[in-house]
């Protein structure tokens, strides 16, 4: 459909196989967009942007002189850039009595610092050439809270206040600030917990639409964002399946579940 055909977007977070990013990446190539892909993996991001016909850049957000070089490095490859997506994150899991400073410090340099360095570079970039879309990723651990995730929830948190005060300051320049906010997701980061028999379906009976969400889901939502059809600014969109009109299992249900699945495989 060419929806954002001579577009060009700069999706950050991308090296890891298959991952959100990379997903987003190749759904917007195939709309007709020139793609920037970027992350801390050079190997893989020049595997993907070969596949796609893009460019690739080695970015570590938590770095605001690297988030400058990528969107420098975009502007000399395109000379714009109309579209910027972050799917940078880490799903750490730990009590709040036992998170460490050291965990708090990598979260929030990683998902509250490294967010604002993304929407303050691009921002005024996207603003400097006539607009654009720009597009983080949420959790909907925020809005329907999950045990054991404390510190990723807070900087979560952080990160769509964010949202609402770029897009409030640059709305009137034409820009849009959005974020995605998945549930429970198939992907790498969630690999290990998603081999574990019987967790999906302890958390399957909270989504009201019956499945977790996919990769592509959110890549559908990132495209309808990235669009001109999307008039939207400072929000969450929450694509999640629903979660949020409930809840996210208790740890005691989640354990119980994995254990009935333990005894039931060894009959």
């Amino acid at each position: 459909m060419n929806r954002l055909e001579s577009k060009v977007a700069v999706i950050l977070g991308a090296a890891g196989e298959n991952n959100m990013g990379q997903v987003i990446a190749r759904s917007f190539a195939a709309e007709g967009a020139r793609v920037v892909v970027a992350g801390r993996n050079e190997t893989t991001l020049g595997e993907l942007a070969a596949q796609i016909q893009g460019r690739h850049c080695v970015c570590d957000i938590t770095r605001k002189q690297d988030v400058v070089a990528l969107c420098q490095a975009a502007m000399g490859d395109y000379g714009r850039v109309d579209i910027a997506v972050n799917c940078t994150g880490l799903g750490l899991m730990a009590r709040l009595r036992d998170t460490t400073e050291e965990q708090l410090d990598q979260l929030v340099a990683l998902q509250f610092k490294g967010t604002f360095f993304f929407l303050q570079v691009f921002a005024e970039q996207l603003a400097a050439t006539g607009g654009g879309s720009l597009i983080t990723m949420s959790s909907a651990s925020v809005y329907a809270l999950l045990y054991n995730h404390g510190a990723y929830i807070g900087t979560k948190a952080g990160a769509d206040a964010l949202v609402r005060c770029f897009a409030n300051e640059y709305g009137a320049r034409g820009v849009k600030v959005n974020a995605i906010a998945p549930g429970l997701t198939s992907t790498p980061m969630t690999s290990r917990e998603m081999q574990m028999p019987g967790l999906e379906d302890v958390f399957v009976k909270e989504y009201p639409l019956g499945r977790i969400g996919t990769a592509e889901d959110v890549a559908a939502a990132a495209l309808w964002l990235a669009s001109a059809e999307s008039f939207m600014t400072g929000q969450v969109l929450q694509i999640n399946g629903g979660l949020t009109l409930r809840r996210n299992p208790l740890p005691w249900e989640i354990n119980a579940g994995l254990k009935k699945t333990v005894r039931t495989d060894c009959i």
